[in-house]
């Protein structure tokens, strides 16, 4: 069958490298005989699956056809997408999934959902070894939606594809109408997917980001030349504090960054750039936001440890004042809180901090201090360091105290407590520099780190 025959054949030729797919058991046909199943015409089990390259890397792949029996999930379809696992965790290789599918198949009943279970399992053993990235163009409803969520990156066409577990009609008080919950917009918002847009714009992004990945947990990540000046000066980079894609972008080789999941967790911005041609995963406070929700806490977790799985360095800008005081926050806070410490602490890659703004409290903390992890921390020579903003500091030390005597306490409690010297005279920041300069002196660091190895306690796994 040729690939331009079905909207599954043609995304996976507009998304690989012309010329290049090769497909892996087109001839497997649905195996079961249930509801006269065997008089239907099922070419290559509604999945097309094989491999190719994307910029010239080796990628494996599967497209589901919803022109054959809707793309559902049977025996033999779960087969071939398993097998692709199993070659791509053999050789090395990213997996991508293109899924259009109106969910398990009826006709094949509990086949079909073991099949999917086996799926999933294909999904976990590949998970820190290889990078997954999937896209949705069509249906991708009830169990099928946590192929997605076990991938590592989630594309979405914005039109006519639709993520949901439960549909928006069957969602209790809700319809379609009122809020379609399935929609791009409304998982984008949720975090549960990365990018949003039209076909074209999906494929040009998903190439974007495997371009920026290394092909497995052992690929040293180099990603070609660079052009870029390592030396090249940053001035002008406090004033773009405000919104941390821009301090980034900046900061980056010719101005590349990668945003994940943009339309969640808004008080942090993560992300990949490039510094001297090596990927490195970024995770700043949004600037305009200078407080650490919880959801920006749970984003920039996960997106840590998914940099330590693959040896991506992570580059940090600090700039938090506290936490957000919503009610939403403050009842999961706590937990999100501790998958960041978690995240970070639990990294044995390279880790750089730059203290970009205010960095008050437990808020700190968290941002990639040293106290957990960071092998390098620079701060800007304007930045602030301490426990709390010296006002508050002020009236707690001077309680009772005339305004004289309380802007006194201020201004001296600034100067020992708050100021970005007295961190580093405790060494809790290693240089202070001018935001000129930060480029050069975080290359400079990722590339003295470069060999660092670190040992960790003997155990499974931890638990947070």
């Amino acid at each position: 069958m040729s690939l331009t025959v079905s909207a599954a054949g043609r995304r996976i030729i507009s998304l690989l490298d012309a010329n290049s797919f090769v497909e892996i058991g087109g001839q497997v046909t649905a195996r079961s005989t249930d509801f006269n199943l065997s008089a239907a015409q099922t070419p290559s089990d509604g999945v097309i699956t094989g491999y190719g390259t994307v910029d010239g890397s080796l990628v494996y792949i599967y497209s589901q056809d919803a022109s054959v029996l809707g793309g559902t999930v049977g025996e033999m379809h779960a087969k071939k997408i398993t097998r692709i696992y199993q070659l791509a965790r053999r050789t090395g290789a990213p997996v991508i999934g293109l899924i259009d599918c109106a969910g398990i198949r009826l006709e094949e009943s509990t086949d079909a959902l073991d099949s999917l279970g086996r799926i999933m399992k294909s999904q976990v053993m590949a998970s820190g070894l290889i990078p997954q990235i999937t896209g949705i163009f069509g249906g991708c409803g009830g169990g099928l939606s946590i192929l997605p969520a076990l991938s590592d990156f989630t594309f979405m066409e914005a039109e006519n594809a639709h993520l949901f577990v439960n549909a928006p009609d069957a969602v209790e008080g809700n319809s379609k109408d009122k809020l379609d919950t399935s929609s791009a917009e409304y998982q984008l918002k949720q975090g549960n997917i990365d990018f949003a847009g039209t076909e074209e714009e999906v494929y040009a992004a998903m190439r974007e980001l495997i371009t920026m990945l290394p092909l497995n947990n052992e690929d040293e990540g180099l990603m070609g030349e660079n052009a870029d000046d390592l030396n090249r000066l940053t001035a002008g980079l406090k004033d773009t504090i405000g919104d941390a894609a821009e301090t980034l972008k900046l900061i980056s080789d010719n101005g590349l960054f990668f945003e994940t999941k943009p339309g969640y967790g808004n008080c942090v911005v993560t992300g990949f750039i490039r510094l001297n041609g090596y990927t490195v995963g970024a995770v700043a406070n949004r600037g305009n936001v200078d407080v650490i929700c919880a959801k920006g806490a749970e984003k920039a977790a996960e997106f840590i440890s998914f940099c330590d799985a693959f040896n991506i360095p992570v580059l940090t800008l600090a700039n938090a004042k506290g936490f957000a005081n919503t009610e939403c926050t403050e009842k999961l806070m706590q937990k999100a809180a501790a998958r960041l410490a978690y995240a970070y602490a639990d990294a044995t890659v390279p880790k750089v901090t730059v203290v970009t703004g205010k960095a008050y409290g437990s808020a700190y903390i968290l941002m990639g201090s040293k106290a957990i992890g960071a092998d390098m921390v620079f701060a800007f020579d304007s930045a602030e360091i301490g426990t709390m903003d010296p006002k508050m500091a002020a009236k707690i030390l001077s309680d009772g105290a005339d305004d004289a005597a309380l802007k006194e306490t201020e201004k001296e409690y600034t100067a020992l407590q708050q100021s970005v010297t007295s961190a580093a005279r405790r060494g809790l920041v290693d240089t202070i520099i001018s935001d000129a300069d930060t480029r050069k002196y975080v290359i400079g660091a990722f590339e003295m780190l470069y060999t660092k190895r670190e040992d960790r306690p003997d155990k499974k796994h931890g638990t947070v």
